[in-house]
C-alpha cells in the first residue's frame, strides 16, 4: 500500500501585501540602477511645484522608495509579518485603501510642513499595519490590553522621539501611520472578512 504525500504548493496568499513588497523591491532596484534618480524623482516626497504632475504621484509612491537595502529589509520584514494577517482579517480592498490613505496623508503632511526635507520608506505603512492588527482584537466593545500597550509603547516612543531627536520627520510619519491605522481600523470594524 502506497500513501500519497500531499503536494505542497506556493500560494500568493496576500496579494496586496506581497505586491506592495515587490513594488518596493522594484523601486529599490530602479534606484540602484539609476544611481539615485528614481528615489529623487519618483519615490520621495518633498516640496515641489504643484504644476508638476509627479508631485501628486509622489504623495503615494514615496512609501515604495527606500534609501538602501537595510532600510528596505527593516520595513519589509515587519510588513510581511503583519500584512498577511491584517489582509486575511480585513480583506485585500480594505488593506489597499488603508495603504493609499496612509501614503497620501503622510505625503501631504510632509509636503506642507517639511519643505526642506525629502521623505521615503514604508515605515508609516508598517505602523498603520501594527495598529490595524491590534485593533482587530476588539470584540463586543471590549478593548484588549494588547492594543493599549501597543498604543502606549509604539506611539509613546515615537512621540518622545519627535521631541528628543533631531530627525522629527520619520517619527511624525510613524505617528501618522499609527493614527491612520486606528482610524481605518475603527472605520472597518464592521467590515471584517
Amino acid at each position: 500500500m502506497t500513501v500519497k504525500r500531499p503536494v505542497l504548493k506556493i500560494q500568493y496568499d496576500s496579494p496586496v501585501i506581497l505586491s506592495f513588497a515587490l513594488l518596493c523591491l522594484a523601486a529599490l532596484i530602479a534606484n540602484i540602477y539609476t544611481d539615485g534618480w528614481a528615489n529623487a524623482h519618483l519615490f520621495s516626497v518633498y516640496r515641489s511645484s504643484l504644476k508638476d504632475p509627479l508631485t501628486y504621484l509622489r504623495f503615494f509612491t514615496h512609501v515604495l522608495g527606500h534609501a538602501d537595502f537595510s532600510h528596505f529589509v527593516g520595513n519589509i520584514c515587519l510588513l510581511l509579518v503583519l500584512g498577511p494577517v491584517v489582509e486575511s482579517r480585513y480583506g485585500s480592498v480594505n488593506v489597499l485603501v488603508s495603504i493609499l490613505i496612509t501614503a497620501a496623508v503622510s505625503g501631504i503632511v510632509h509636503f506642507v510642513f517639511f519643505p526642506a526635507y525629502s521623505l521615503l520608506g514604508a515605515s508609516g505603512i508598517v505602523f498603520m499595519l501594527i495598529f490595524l492588527s491590534s485593533i482587530s482584537g476588539i470584540r463586543g466593545g471590549n478593548i484588549p490590553v494588547s492594543l493599549i500597550l501597543v498604543a502606549v509603547l509604539y506611539l509613546g516612543q515615537e512621540i518622545y522621539g519627535l521631541f528628543a531627536k533631531a530627525d522629527n520627520i520619520s517619527q511624525l510619519t510613524h505617528i501618522i501611520g499609527g493614527v491612520c491605522g486606528i482610524i481605518c481600523g475603527a472605520a472597518m470594524a464592521g467590515k471584517k472578512r
